[in-house]
């Protein structure tokens, strides 16, 4: 699978499972921008990368598990500049707002704001998580295309 080959705004939201307002409303608030082509005016299409997709869904998660939009900004803010460019080799700790870079044997607080239940999610699995979607994805324009096809025919 070539995961250079870039991903529409709506194709992104697709596999990442968020709503295209939202994907928008992050790139233009500087939370995730396209990497490969950002929006530069009307008519213009944003591309995403690979990594992008796997932050995308990285935020997603977090949102999911309770985290505010202002607490992801700060997390983001900092797993970019402990992790670099593999995002995936480690695991981010929740507990209540408070989530922590665990990196090998590492734990960096990346912010902290309360206490609660942790939390963990593994990194690795986002990267699972948006493979399987961008293979969904895929697989769904090949098989409506055949069932168009033999539904003209008749079949």
């Amino acid at each position: 699978m070539n995961h250079e080959q870039g991903h529409s705004g709506t194709r992104a939201a697709q596999i990442v499972g968020i709503t295209y307002r939202q994907l928008d409303y992050w790139a233009r608030t500087d939370l995730v921008r396209p990497s490969i082509a950002d929006a530069s005016g009307s008519g213009s299409r944003r591309k995403y990368s690979y990594r992008d997709l796997l932050e995308l869904r990285m935020i997603k998660n977090l949102l999911d598990a309770g985290i505010r939009l202002e607490t992801v900004r700060d997390v983001f803010a900092n797993v970019r500049s402990y992790v670099g460019e593999d995002i995936v080799s480690a695991n981010l700790v929740i507990s209540g707002s408070t989530v922590v870079l665990c990196d090998g044997d590492e734990l960096v607080d990346v912010v902290r704001r309360g206490q609660g239940v942790l939390n963990v999610l593994p990194l690795a699995s986002v990267k699972t998580e948006i493979d399987q979607a961008m293979a969904a994805v895929v697989d769904l324009s090949p098989r409506a295309a055949a069932l168009a096809a033999a539904t003209a025919s008749g079949a």
